[in-house]
């Protein structure tokens, strides 16, 4: 029926927005957190980040947690042991790499999520497109500061792990859970697991302006794109998430450009191009097959 076509392909499409406002989010809090992170210390800026965002989420939603049975308990550990990963593997590889190239790298993990997906032989275009422009990213940023650090290098890697493992259990959290149920309980596991390594790098202690700057902060990430993110999962596949999610090299740079005067070449540029082209294809295609079922 003509009804329902609409309804999903405006349901695709509503999830396209979710996740692009999310990535602008992301990027920009990660761009204003640099300062933060090397004037206070990247472990207890991103406990504080998760502590904030849970505690907001825990007086908003009030999620019953002593009724969950062991299958969401499980679904909600393995969401918040993958945003830790995350989320301190990022803003570690933030301190000595650009943000374009760390958010490059670590794209690698929902890249292989999309891939993983993939059905049809003609949809590997959209992967190897994104790949293609990821690979310009990396080439321009060579070209221009030489070698990239290593260890910065590393953690980019360890944090699309985290990456990969945040899009498919968010999905799962998703439908374990009502509403923000899962999310919130997730972040909690999260934030307590943060806060060992937040405690030993501040000594036990948080100044008060870094507790100031961390409760902005989380607004902009976790809070609020974690939020849309899980509403936008409910409407898509896990697979197209991942390739959606290739906007955030092109949003990274674009942040670090503004906020922290990053150099992009006019290959990354290019390369951000061929990004943004695969994220549209994927979905421009998700939604010819939705209108053709």
């Amino acid at each position: 029926m003509p009804k329902p076509v609409i309804t999903h392909s405006r349901s695709t499409w509503l999830a396209l927005l979710m996740t692009v406002i999310s990535v602008t989010s992301v990027q920009l809090g990660a761009s204003l957190s640099v300062p933060v992170i090397l004037e206070y210390g990247v472990l207890s800026t991103s406990f504080q980040r998760l502590a904030w965002a849970a505690v907001v989420l825990c007086l908003f939603v009030r999620p019953p947690m002593h009724r969950y049975t062991r299958a969401q308990w499980r679904a909600a550990l393995m969401l918040g042991a993958g945003m830790t990963v995350m989320t301190v593997s990022f803003f570690v590889a933030l301190q000595t790499v650009p943000q374009h190239l760390v958010v490059a790298v670590e794209f690698c993990g929902p890249l292989l999520v999309a891939v993983w997906g993939v059905r049809r032989l003609t949809a590997l275009i959209w992967p190897v497109l994104a790949a293609v422009g990821i690979g310009l990213l990396l080439l321009g940023n060579s070209e221009h500061s030489g070698a990239v650090d290593l260890f910065g290098f590393c953690f980019a890697l360890l944090a699309g792990t985290g990456w990969a493992t945040y899009i498919v259990m968010m999905k799962r959290v998703g439908t374990a859970f009502k509403g923000l149920e899962g999310l919130t309980t997730s972040l909690t596991v999260a934030a307590v697991l943060t806060l060992p390594l937040g405690l030993i790098e501040s000594g036990g202690t948080f100044p008060p302006m870094q507790l100031a700057y961390t409760a902005g902060l989380a607004l902009l990430v976790p809070l609020f794109p974690y939020i849309l993110e899980i509403n936008a999962l409910r409407r898509l596949p896990a697979s197209v998430f991942g390739i959606l999610m290739s906007l955030e090299p092109a949003a990274g740079a674009l942040t670090g450009w503004i906020v922290l005067d990053q150099f992009m070449s006019s290959m990354q540029m290019l390369g951000m191009t061929l990004v943004i082209a695969a994220s549209l294809g994927v979905v421009g295609q998700q939604s010819r097959s939705s209108g053709a079922s």
